[in-house]
């Protein structure tokens, strides 16, 4: 996936026509010897701790702000590390190493998958496997966080709302051995098995940054306390329930201006909070798009940090769907 030499800026290249998913996930098909398990005792612990002390760092936050002075310094904590994570997500994480929509300087990699596992969703390797088996199943049984595989009526859209967010890191999913089958190209490259290995501790450093930052500029334990407060754990939850919200969000409410065979739609909100990935649509119709908001009024702040990488010789082979794909599926979704 990437090379020694860093590559040079090329013009936006076009994909093949309508790329459903990578052929890699294609190739990893659910055998029926496969049997769905429970995730171990060890990973449910640690995913309820992922998703609930975040949220007690919004409780803490509002608290404390009744009686803390107002901090310029950790509300640049907070934007700062939002901004750094989410788009290590969706220009990393997803655009990058689950669909390949560009390639990369090797230091981008290494940087992206950083700076992305400090969103705490996951190494690496872990998030591109569900997201391509998410992607070949999408919206149907084996989809692993689909909202709608609980049936209709209140009480079926409520728990399917629940499981695409996050209820879906609790429930059966395949074993390790079976994930590794959707990602054999990033387990052949140089670098990203090995971010991969250490995300526990790119997590645990993007806790302990702000807090380091804190304590500098300020000199005191309160200080550094907010700094992590605000620069680790709810920095931390926004990015969660983001980025979360693309798995449920827009996958119930939305429009749908080209033809896909799943649920996904677009939304503008989270189309500006999540960078660009709320256009979710155009992604699930052109997969492969580093671009998601295809027209001038759809913000995607991740396709114009791939443009600024390009740029400056980072990034190269950025891969745009052909004008006449597009019109030809807009098309297809007006008549249905």
């Amino acid at each position: 996936m990437t090379t020694s030499a860093q590559p040079r800026p090329t013009p936006a290249t076009a994909v093949a026509p309508d790329p459903v998913v990578l052929a890699l996930a294609l190739e990893a098909p659910q055998l029926p010897d496969e049997v769905m398990q429970r995730p171990s005792v060890a990973t449910q612990v640690g995913s309820l701790i992922a998703i609930t002390i975040p949220f007690l760092g919004l409780i803490a936050a509002i608290i404390l702000a009744w009686h803390t002075p107002f901090s310029w310094l950790n509300l640049a904590l907070f934007f700062g590390g939002y901004v750094l994570t989410t788009l290590a997500i969706t220009a990393g994480y997803h655009r990058l190493f689950t669909h390949k929509s560009y390639k990369a300087a090797p230091v981008v990699s290494v940087v992206l998958g950083v700076i992305g596992s400090m969103a705490v969703q996951g190494s690496i390797l872990n998030w591109v496997a569900t997201h391509r088996r998410h992607h070949q199943h999408t919206d149907r049984p084996d989809d692993p966080h689909s909202p709608h595989a609980f049936g209709a009526g209140l009480w079926g859209s409520l728990r399917g709302m629940v499981h695409s967010h996050f209820g879906w890191f609790f429930a059966k999913t395949l074993p390790r051995e079976v994930m590794v089958k959707y990602v054999p190209d990033l387990l052949a490259d140089r670098v990203v098995p090995r971010v991969s290995r250490w995300f526990g501790l790119w997590a645990i450093l993007g806790q302990l940054i702000p807090a380091a930052i804190g304590f500098a500029v300020t000199g005191t334990w309160m200080g550094a306390l907010m700094a992590w407060i605000w620069g680790g754990l709810l920095r931390v939850f926004f990015v969660h329930h983001v980025t979360w919200s693309v798995n449920s969000v827009c996958h119930l409410w939305g429009s749908r201006p080209f033809e896909s065979h799943d649920e996904s739609r677009n939304n503008a909100v989270m189309g500006v909070l999540a960078m660009g990935e709320g256009w979710h649509n155009t992604h699930h119709a052109f997969p492969a798009s580093a671009r998601h908001g295809l027209s001038r009024r759809e913000l995607d702040v991740t396709y114009w940090f791939i443009r600024l990488l390009a740029a400056v010789g980072l990034a190269s082979e950025i891969k745009l769907p052909p004008r006449a794909r597009i019109e030809a599926k807009r098309r297809r979704a007006r008549a249905s």
